[in-house]
C-alpha cells in the first residue's frame, strides 16, 4: 500500500526586497522557540518580530514545538511562565509611565 506524503503547511513569513520568504510550520515553531529563549521575549514581542499573530506564536510554541523539539519546548515554557509571573508588574509600570507622560 502506497502512503501519501504528509501535506506541508507553508506560511508567508515576510516580504523583503520583493522576495517572499516561506517557512514550514515546524521550522517556524523552532525559530520562534529559539527567539523566545534567546531574547527572553514575550509572545507579543515574538509575534511583532515574525509579523504573525499572537495566537499563531502561542500555538507554535505550546503545541507544535512540543512534538518537534521537546527540550527546546521545556526551555521556552520556562520563559513563558516567568513572563506570566511578571505580567502584572510590567502592566503596572506601563500604566505609571503612561500617566507620567500625560502629566508632563
Amino acid at each position: 500500500m502506497h502512503k501519501t506524503p504528509p501535506l506541508l503547511h507553508i506560511y508567508v513569513v515576510q516580504e523583503r526586497a520583493g522576495f517572499i520568504l516561506f517557512y514550514e510550520c515546524d521550522e517556524r515553531a523552532k525559530q520562534l522557540g529559539l527567539y523566545i529563549r534567546q531574547h527572553q521575549a514575550t509572545v507579543r514581542q515574538a509575534a511583532a518580530v515574525f509579523k504573525i499573530s499572537k495566537s499563531t506564536v502561542h500555538k507554535d510554541v505550546s503545541q507544535r514545538l512540543k512534538n518537534i523539539d521537546y527540550s527546546l519546548y521545556l526551555k521556552v515554557k520556562e520563559v513563558l511562565e516567568q513572563n506570566l509571573k511578571e505580567r502584572h508588574i510590567r502592566g503596572g509600570i506601563a500604566t505609571k509611565n503612561k500617566y507620567a507622560q500625560l502629566k508632563k
